[in-house]
């Protein structure tokens, strides 16, 4: 394969969005209502992909009720991010099921793969960790090309919250995962860093009525049209495994 056929990866709708001047987005998840929270229904997951105040996308989770509801941080699902208005697909993440986080892991790992057109993009993978999760991405040739986790303290053994700044204060909530370079295994707070994919806050009413996320995904500069869609990806995956619901909530701590 050539490198311009690797480079050509992904539909047109991918190419337009996910441009090299673009360097953050942020994907928010639709709101459930009330009621549908208090009665235990756990509907498809929903997100609105936005740059700056405009949207540019949407996507529905494709996954079995009784999953969703008996198995929420491992059920598996298929994710298709589409075009708003036009509907064209920008990315699709692929998740199967495997064992949910623990406080240390050195198998059945949990991943997911992203296509675009139907021509595969990358994966994400759980890395082997002790206290905290880590996760290797690569790219359709099964090359690293990022390393992902939290910032750490305690000699890397603990979640280091104050990050953000202070977790008392405007820091509160916000839980990140740093994008490195592939082969970096140093996570603590001062460890250099490439991008970040960010939870942020929620207002009081949305984090007391409703379990819907936003984050914020940084780009690492030079990242190209490909790897973005894969840290889109990502984002979604992220969701799914560490912070749907209040099982997912507690692991992402």
């Amino acid at each position: 394969m050539t490198t311009n056929e690797k480079m050509d990866r992904g539909t047109d709708a991918m190419k337009a969005h996910l441009t090299s001047d673009l360097s953050v987005m942020e994907i928010r998840q639709t709101r459930r209502g009330f009621c549908q929270e208090l009665m235990g229904c756990e509907a498809r997951t929903e997100f609105k992909y936005f740059v700056g105040d405009n949207q540019i996308a949407t996507s529905l989770e494709d996954a079995g009720c009784c999953c969703r509801i008996f198995c929420t941080a491992i059920h598996p699902f298929k994710m298709e991010v589409k075009e708003l208005n036009t509907e064209a697909e920008l990315l699709t993440v692929d998740r199967p099921c495997a064992c949910a986080a623990f406080p240390c892991k050195c198998c059945c790992y949990q991943e997911a793969s992203f296509t675009s057109g139907g021509q595969p993009l990358g994966s994400i993978k759980e890395d082997c960790y002790y206290c905290v999760v880590a996760f290797k991405v690569f790219d359709e040739s099964g090359q690293e090309i990022y390393y992902l986790a939290p910032p750490t303290c305690c000699g890397g053994i603990c979640f280091n919250f104050c990050t953000e700044g202070n977790p008392c204060g405007k820091g509160c909530c916000k839980l990140p995962f740093r994008i490195y370079p592939p082969g970096q295994r140093e996570t603590g707070s001062d460890a250099p860093y490439i991008g970040k994919i960010l939870k942020k806050p929620k207002s009081a009413m949305t984090e007391v009525f409703t379990d819907a996320n936003a984050f914020e995904v940084t780009f690492p500069n030079d990242a190209t049209t490909q790897q973005k869609a894969i840290l889109v990806g990502t984002s979604i995956f992220l969701n799914a495994a560490f912070f749907e619901g209040d099982e997912g909530a507690g692991q992402g701590s």
